[in-house]
């Protein structure tokens, strides 16, 4: 199933993908979803796409009498919103970043192998040494895109021998002095290019960041921290 997007935009597709994620979130003691780092108020939210989804798609399933335009334009409403659920919280790529993460985990979810393939198969033994060139772009309703590159790369991406970037920031008028101070709070992203959600609450404060190439299966070979990246939130 790990192939196009992680989560079907189909009806028919994303059934079965609503459905086992669900379920998969709240099985297990802990829950899975603690395990992989998903928050309670995210897990809540995935499980309410779920309880919405069932009624409609048995609807939707009986062509003959209940199979309505309305019926579909709901969950197809549905699929949209989970979607930017995903986009704005990075709940996939934060299951696949998390160390916790199993083969079993990434099928369920239809995350690409190759980023655990090439974590458990690379053999790291040096640290990373190149860093991160990230740029900042404030984008409104205190949110930011974020592009991180390579010294070589003209594209935004994952350097070769990490498989995410980790980032350690602060909301404030007041700078860190380093990127380990108390009080910073620390996130990966398995992609090069991403937006940082920070609320309309921190507009016209500044955001403070650091940033380095990581590998989850190796995280004390992780690379430099970036001198530190000050922008005003807008």
């Amino acid at each position: 199933m790990a192939t196009g997007a992680r989560i079907p935009r189909g009806i028919d597709d994303f059934n079965p993908y609503i459905r086992n994620t669900n379920a998969y979130l709240l099985a297990g003691t802990p829950s899975n979803a603690e395990r992989l780092g998903v928050t309670v108020d995210e897990a809540t939210q995935w499980t309410a796409y779920a309880n919405q989804w069932l009624p409609l798609h048995s609807l939707y399933s009986d062509k003959k009498n209940s199979r309505t335009t309305s019926v579909k334009d709901q969950l197809l409403s549905i699929i949209s919103q989970c979607v930017l659920l995903d986009q704005n919280s990075h709940i996939l790529d934060r299951i696949a970043a998390s160390p916790n993460v199993t083969i079993v985990d990434m099928e369920t979810f239809n995350i690409k192998k190759g980023m655990l393939q090439k974590t458990t198969h690379m053999g790291l033994t040096n640290s990373i040494v190149e860093p991160v060139i990230p740029t900042i772009q404030p984008i409104g309703g205190g949110s930011l895109s974020i592009k991180c590159y390579s010294s070589t790369g003209v594209r935004a991406g994952i350097f070769e021998d990490a498989d995410s970037v980790q980032y350690t920031f602060m909301v404030g008028d007041v700078p860190p002095t380093s990127a380990d101070m108390v009080g910073m709070t620390k996130e990966l992203s398995t992609k090069g290019a991403f937006t940082l959600s920070l609320g309309s609450a921190s507009s016209g404060k500044h955001l403070y960041c650091y940033f380095r190439w990581y590998n989850t299966k190796h995280p004390t070979l992780a690379g430099p921290w970036s001198s530190m990246q000050s922008i005003l939130i807008l």
